[in-house]
């Protein structure tokens, strides 16, 4: 009788507990009447992982309190022994210091001992122990069931959303016309959530092709075939929510229709950015890439967290070892493929990696996160040395709705930046231009201590119609000093280019530049002047004509000179100013043109008035004084335009 109500002795380690198992071989009759001995650091290295979040803690709670409940019925005989770790202990629980507790209570109230972790049965047999290995619990493919929450999905769903007390919604439709609907009128319950997300991990667990990616305070990321799972809850979250994303299709590259010149440089082993914004299919393009490259003959590797990329068993997947991404790439490193894909490239670590493997002659692709092509590129800057970014990043392919809305190509050169004109601010640019039209459509220098990324306008820009007016009074001024043909173009509203023929460069610029420097006092605007093309169009002769040098002579001879016609004469009265050193003629009217001065009708002299409307002489000049002695006598001084 007493052989017949013979007790067996279970202790069971974390292990066994979080698989849940223990319960469930008890309900099935195979231990009989049972003692279960729950050694007390199970319970705190329990405790300790839900006080994270973390889903196992609370699944091995879960398992207690099943055995409680197997207890309350008299089913088995329930008691907690041993010692409880320090908070050291627990710490250092990887090292196995909570693993030795959990022996030191076996050997201490005897009886059967149940792990599931190989290195734990094998100490505790050499201890002397009675061991039972059991295996980790794992189900054919053919075995599982369909999930409860692929429910939820249609052949169109790319995410599901589940929050406690929220109805369920969903991302559906083709990439490029997504929309955020909801799929059910009901809420989702608390309980609901709890069991769905059970369900989850416990997939995860089983099914040798899925994993658990993440589990930390608050949160769960598991990667279920093709299913990535995100589960958040309190401290994290406000309330429960579960998030489930896949892919909804998967496309080759074929599918983009690249031309063969781009698809020659993705083959090259260049530094490469796929950019766009959130959901417009990066990824699904970065896998496409990823498969091409490997029907091409090339060895092709993955740094990704989570891993979801679709693609095939050739390529293998690696996410952070030991939980950076700095250690998988000194792995890759040694593994030596010629393309990694590293999805997705986001915080100063993640460029830092990607600028050392490309630098180190591996051909890299990353994954970001941007609303415009070039928005990639200046993530880089401040990250990465702006003269080696186009070392490490040559291409950005941009992805907008599922399509390749753009390609940028990037090159380093020493040139003077677009907009500026004096060849002495000559620097390092690098230009960004498109890939298939090849017209620059950013430059990025430096500007002081500032990086400037400058956008070039077409070189078919509307000029304002005042710049054209410019060239003609430049023109003017310019050929007081050159008899030959003159070539002017502002460039902006305070700058222009002046050419001359080669023998009157030095002429126009004067020795050590007091004419240029006249010249540009008088018109108010910065002249860079350079060397005219030999055999430029005969129309500049015209403007040689137009532009020559009797535009300084008096209004009466020059009524009588071939080379053009007197336009229109305005004039205006000016105010008259004197300080220490000038005779200041003031008509603002007039600012920036070309003049005549007259007293009572009859000519004084040519002049141009500044930019600021006036006209300056010197005091003791005899012009001055024949302008004081008429403001004297009460005669009229005008100034005309010519």
């Amino acid at each position: 009788m007493a052989d017949e109500k013979r007790i067996w002795r279970i202790v069971p380690d974390t292990s066994v507990i979080i698989d849940g198992r223990l319960s469930s071989r008890i309900k099935s009759g195979e231990f009989g009447s049972v003692e279960v001995i729950i050694p007390e650091a199970v319970v705190s290295e329990l405790e300790a992982q839900a006080n994270k979040g973390r889903e196992i803690g609370f699944k091995g709670l879960e398992e207690l309190s099943e055995l409680r409940k197997l207890a309350d019925r008299g089913e088995i005989q329930l008691k907690f022994s041993g010692v409880q770790p320090t908070l050291e202990e627990i710490k250092l629980s990887k090292e196995g210091r909570v693993d030795a507790l959990i022996r030191s209570t076996a050997i201490e109230v005897g009886g059967l001992f149940l792990s599931e972790d190989r290195v734990q049965s094998l100490i505790a047999k050499a201890k002397g122990l009675n061991v039972e290995y059991i295996h980790p619990k794992t189900l054919d493919p053919s075995e599982f069931t369909s999930l409860k929450v692929e429910h939820f999905f249609t052949d169109d769903t790319m995410s599901v959303h589940l929050k406690n007390g929220v109805s369920p919604m969903a991302k559906k439709g083709p990439v490029g016309d997504i929309h955020y609907v909801r799929i059910r009128d009901e809420p989702v319950t608390s309980l609901e959530l709890s069991s769905i997300s059970k369900e989850l991990i416990e997939r995860a667990r089983l099914d040798p092709e899925s994993f658990i990616e993440m589990s930390s305070s608050g949160a769960t990321v598991l990667q279920i075939r093709n299913m990535r799972i995100a589960i958040a809850h309190p401290p994290f979250s406000d309330d429960m929510e579960i998030t489930v994303v896949r892919p909804t299709v998967i496309v080759d590259l074929e599918h983009y229709r690249l031309s063969d010149k781009l698809k020659e440089r993705i083959v090259s082993q260049r530094g490469i950015l796929i950019a766009g914004p959130p959901g417009a299919g990066k990824s699904t393009f970065a896998a496409g890439v990823a498969r091409y490259l490997n029907d091409q003959g090339q060895v092709v590797k993955t740094m990704e967290s989570p891993r979801d990329l679709q693609v095939p068993p050739e390529i293998t997947q690696y996410s952070p070892l030991n939980g950076r991404m700095e250690n998988t790439a000194d792995l890759l490193l040694l593994v030596r493929p010629d393309y990694t894909i590293y999805d997705e490239v986001r915080k100063t670590s993640d460029f830092l990696i990607f600028a050392d493997m490309r630098l180190a002659g591996v051909g890299m692709i990353g994954v970001v996160h941007a609303t415009r092509a070039v928005d990639a590129i200046q993530r880089l800057i401040g990250r990465v040395e702006l003269g080696v970014i186009p070392q490490v990043v040559d291409t950005v392919i941009f992805i907008d709705k599922g399509e390749v809305a753009k390609v940028l190509v990037l090159e380093f050169t020493v040139k003077v930046p677009h907009g500026m004109t004096e060849q002495d601010l000559a620097r390092p640019v690098i230009v960004i231009s498109d890939f298939e039209t090849r017209r620059v459509e950013y430059e990025i220098y430096t500007y002081g201590e500032q990086v400037v990324v400058m956008p070039v306008g077409p070189s078919t820009e509307l000029r304002k119609p005042a710049w054209k007016l410019a060239e003609e009074e430049i023109g003017n001024v310019i050929g007081r000093y050159a008899s030959g043909p003159v070539e002017v173009k502002v460039t902006s509203d305070d700058s222009a280019i002046v050419k001359v023929r080669e023998d009157e460069v030095r002429k126009v610029i004067g020795k050590g530049g007091n004419v240029i420097d006249r010249i540009e006092d008088i018109l108010g605007l910065h002249i860079d002047v350079r060397e005219l093309e030999v055999g430029a169009p005969k129309a500049e002769e015209k403007g040689r004509r137009k532009y020559g040098a009797e535009s300084r002579a008096p209004k009466e001879k020059r009524r009588t000179s071939s080379f053009e016609e007197v336009p229109a004469v305005s004039s205006v009265h000016p105010f008259i100013e004197r300080d220490k050193k000038h005779l200041i003629l003031g008509a603002p009217e007039l600012a920036g043109k070309d003049v005549e001065i007259y007293i009572e009708d009859q000519y004084l002299f040519s002049a141009t008035v500044s930019r600021h409307g006036d006209v300056k002489l010197r005091a003791n000049s005899d012009l001055a004084s024949d302008i004081l002695e008429a403001q004297d006598k009460g005669e009229t001084i005008e100034i005309r335009l010519i």
